[in-house]
């Protein structure tokens, strides 16, 4: 179905091994560094890079016998929600190919969606994962901060990104998110939080009996009606099969999405200062003067998002704006992060609309940015408190998927797999 342009590239990498996953075909997002094979980041600036290293996730999954079947089409470096970002054109959702499969990580769960992979990897910064989950109506995991090596993962914002599964089902995901989590010595901020012999897809027993799910409020007013009916819907379930559910409040979430935006753009410009022409990017003329050869390759490698991200994260960082913007945003994502802590006190897990809206047409967004950076106020809280979430399908709206999400504490994976696998 090349018609989606879900793949950037599509080569075949054989597994070393016999394992957990033999048989199956994973799809990765082209961020995540692959040996041999190239790894653009939907970036004019990386279109002929050829990584000479694997990405510990990669490693895992040939090690567990996973055949890699291509690189994932994606935002230019993970900046979108749409992915129509990429330099290598927008990929289409199965569900709808006039519409976005949601970004950035859209490539993925459109061939997961598509049967064009039997799983895949993306990588979530503020909804990355969640977000294409719910709009191609796939089963999504962003992963607690430090469960899941970033060892080959190109930045973009390190302190909320994680790599982290798609599948069909949420019993698939946590047998993908199995392989790939754990300590990775290459990366300091992994944990460990199982005891050997622990598996997360045994929790994907389907069992919701006497759980008890928050709904804060402010995570589903203002969404779209057809997505709110569903979601209530998919509630009800969940109710019917026991769980119980309550409303609660987070009042820091008001401010979480420019709180974010702040943050993810700030680290970002820091990050993709490496792209200078010198190690990295097309070839541009110059007369030798360094700073025009570095505006020059900076202008023909970087998209416009991109190009937008970095000015507005530069200018958050600038003297005289740090302390305005910057460290303001800081003290509103540890406010949030005590909400979240003091809610999930009081219920097992929280629960709200994947995403507000119903996956917008090709071409809507990209006319006005703000309003794509406002669809992601319900995923992004998540990254700023380096929580688990998974996106499961609630059902469709207008033959539109529609995808509800289950917040959980910190490597509280196994609750949110076991409350997501009563729905898929």
């Amino acid at each position: 179905m090349n018609e989606l342009n879900a793949f950037v590239t599509r080569e075949t990498v054989d597994p070393g091994e016999e394992g957990a996953l033999s048989g199956a075909t994973v799809a990765v997002k082209d961020n995540i560094s692959t040996r041999n094979l190239r790894t653009t980041c939907g970036s004019a600036m990386l279109a002929e890079y050829v990584p000479p290293y694997d990405a510990t996730v990669v490693e895992r999954l040939l090690g567990a016998g996973a055949t890699v079947v291509g690189k994932t089409n994606m935002d230019e470096f993970g900046m979108g929600t749409t992915t129509e970002t990429s330099a290598f054109g927008p990929t289409r959702n199965p569900a709808d190919p006039d519409r976005v499969p949601g970004g950035s990580s859209g490539g993925s769960a459109a061939a997961v969606a598509a049967g064009e992979a039997d799983l895949a990897l993306g990588s979530d910064t503020g909804g990355s994962i969640r977000c294409p989950a719910a709009f191609c109506g796939v089963v999504g995991i962003k992963p607690t901060y430090g469960l899941v090596s970033r060892y080959g993962l190109v930045a973009y914002a390190n302190s909320l990104e994680q790599i982290g599964p798609f599948a069909p089902t949420v019993a698939e995901a946590a047998e993908l998110l199995d392989v790939i989590a754990g300590v990775d010595e290459r990366d300091a901020t992994t944990r460990a939080p199982r005891r050997e012999g622990e598996s997360y897809a045994a929790a994907a027993s389907g069992d919701v009996e006497g759980l008890s799910i928050g709904v804060p409020a402010e995570l589903v007013e203002g969404a779209d009606e057809r997505v709110i009916e569903t979601f209530e819907t998919a509630l009800s379930e969940l109710e019917a099969e026991g769980a119980s559910i309550e409303e609660v409040s987070l009042d820091s979430l008001s401010y979480a999405v420019e709180a974010y935006y702040v943050i993810a753009m700030s680290e970002a410009s820091s990050n993709l200062a490496r792209f200078d022409g010198v190690r990295y990017g097309p070839a541009t003329e110059s007369d030798g003067n360094w700073n025009e050869a570095f505006a020059a390759v900076r202008e023909a490698g970087f998209g416009e998002e991109v190009k937008r991200r970095i000015l507005l994260g530069t200018y958050a960082l600038s003297a005289g704006y740090h302390e305005k913007y910057y460290e303001k945003a800081q003290d509103a994502r540890a406010w949030i992060a005590e909400d979240f802590d003091s809610a999930l006190s009081e219920v097992d897990v929280l629960a709200s609309p994947t995403m507000p809206v119903l996956p917008p047409r090709l071409g809507e967004s990209l006319e006005d940015p703000l309003r794509m950076y406002l669809i992601d106020a319900n995923t992004v809280p998540v990254n700023l408190a380096n929580l688990p979430a998974i996106s499961v399908p609630a059902g469709e709206a207008e033959g539109l998927p529609v995808g509800l999400q289950l917040i959980g504490p910190a490597f509280g994976e196994e609750t949110i797999i076991r409350a997501a696998s009563a729905l898929a």
